[in-house]
């Protein structure tokens, strides 16, 4: 047995990472993957609608929609389309985002410090190397309020990422597509961090406090076993009312209340609220906010400027360095450290060369990207244009080199995945959870050595 650089690892426990996920786990895995996987398929045909629509000769359209306000006024609720979907819309899409992070702690790959540190790791290194890129290609060039987009090439859109699998890499290993959903919701965590610390405006306390307060209420009904959604809906609108008054950005409260949301399975219960949440609310949030978000903000007037004139300035040259090189390269250097430095093996049914794969999947960051980009540069036009096309430009070209890495191990992870679904006594549990305690993690899939 041996470490990725082939010397013997210490006396003691070495622990496997990108282990077969328990059976209960990979049932809760593969739902969540798939939900996600049709909201990645209507968001990129929402994009392209939207790219379409705006420079048509009818783009101006496109543009006045998103600024038509709706809501009460006397609320500070007046918002234009496309703050809706920014701040209403993806608190939606972050709830559930929070729910998949709550039931990983509690329950699935972040619930043991041995299988956390890697993709915890994985995650900061995935966001801090591409800040790094985008600082050092920015900062030289002077351009003013450049840098407010540091953190724009830090996120990972799993949904979009799903669906380039689902595409290309149906077969990929359920250990490293886990991988790849945990090191995402680890990444919204880090963005809603990170837009409720640099990216809030005009903070209350006031309101500020009263969140805290309902938030606290919100906990207190979770401790008490109440379920009904007449108490849950309002005061989860008043929490993320509260939140936007306060000046932090609105997702946060989403983030705040799925955390909060109990994950142990009480007696007569099936599920626990978190999994009975998540299950319910995916199918809103992939199919309808974060589509909808997509469509008001992915719009880029090119009609004047042209896209290698968009591309060229070094905001743009930073995004996209930092997509595409910073994610994989942060991801995969700092998996490597992981298994180098701890009491770890890869996998033997995996290669490093995959888990490259997944870390130039990382590098497609398009819904939580826009969210930021609009945040940093809401005041300058040009570059929220130029940031929004680099995004863009780089979920794209990551996506396709992390096609072309799957497709020439396809043989490879299609011999793997029959042996992990192989069913003989069609009992409807794949054959290699067979005799283990609601198949335990342990084993690698015979075979695939």
């Amino acid at each position: 047995m041996t470490t990725p650089t082939g010397s013997t690892p210490p006396e003691g426990t070495v622990h496997q990472i990108f282990d077969r996920p328990s059976l209960g786990e990979r049932v809760w895995l593969l739902r969540a993957l798939r939900g996600e996987t049709i909201g990645g398929v209507l968001l990129l045909i929402a994009a392209v609608i939207a790219s379409a629509w705006a420079n048509s000769p009818w783009g101006n359209s496109y543009f006045a929609l998103g600024e038509i306000t709706v809501g009460p006024e006397s609320l500070g609720l007046n918002l234009s389309l496309a703050t809706w979907a920014a701040d209403g819309l993806l608190a939606v899409f972050f709830f559930v985002a929070g729910l998949e992070l709550k039931h990983e702690l509690t329950h699935g790959t972040l619930s043991k410090p041995s299988q956390a540190a890697v993709p915890i790791a994985a995650a900061l290194g995935g966001m801090i190397v591409p800040a790094i890129i985008f600082v050092a290609i920015v900062a030289p060039s002077g351009v003013p309020g450049g840098l407010r987009g540091w953190a724009v090439p830090m996120a990972t859109d799993i949904a979009f990422a799903l669906a380039v699998l689902a595409v290309v890499g149906r077969m990929l290993p359920v250990a490293l597509r886990a991988f790849l959903l945990t090191l995402a919701v680890v990444d919204d965590l880090g963005a809603i961090t990170i837009i409720a610390i640099f990216y809030s405006k005009g903070f209350s306390l006031g309101y500020f406090l009263l969140a805290v307060a309902l938030l606290a209420v919100y906990w207190l009904l979770q401790k008490r076993r109440v379920r009904s959604p007449f108490i849950y809906v309002p005061l989860a609108l008043v929490i993320w009312w509260a939140t936007h008054e306060s000046g932090i950005h609105a997702t946060v409260a989403g983030v705040a209340m799925a955390l909060l949301t109990r994950s142990s399975v009480d007696p007569g219960e099936t599920e626990s609220p978190v999994d009975r949440l998540q299950r319910m609310l995916l199918p809103l949030s992939a199919g309808l906010c974060v589509p909808g978000f997509a469509f008001l903000a992915a719009g880029v007037d090119l009609r004047s400027t042209g896209l290698i004139e968009s591309l060229s300035s070094p905001v743009a040259i930073g995004i996209m360095a930092g997509l595409i090189i910073g994610k994989p390269l942060g991801v995969v250097s700092t998996a490597w450290l992981m298994a180098r430095f701890t009491r770890a093996r890869l996998n033997p049914a995996i290669e490093w060369r995959d888990v490259f794969a997944v870390g130039l999947l990382a590098g497609i960051g398009f819904t939580v990207a826009l969210l930021i980009t609009e945040l940093a540069y809401s005041d300058d036009i040009a570059l929220l244009d130029s940031a929004k096309v680099a995004v863009f430009s780089a979920s794209v070209i990551s996506a396709l080199i992390a096609s072309i890495m799957l497709l020439t191990r396809n043989r490879h992870y299609r011999r793997a995945a029959e042996i992990e679904e192989a069913d003989v006594d069609g009992d409807g549990i794949p054959d290699v959870y067979q005799g283990g305690a609601d198949g335990e993690a342990g084993a690698s899939p015979p075979g695939t050595h």
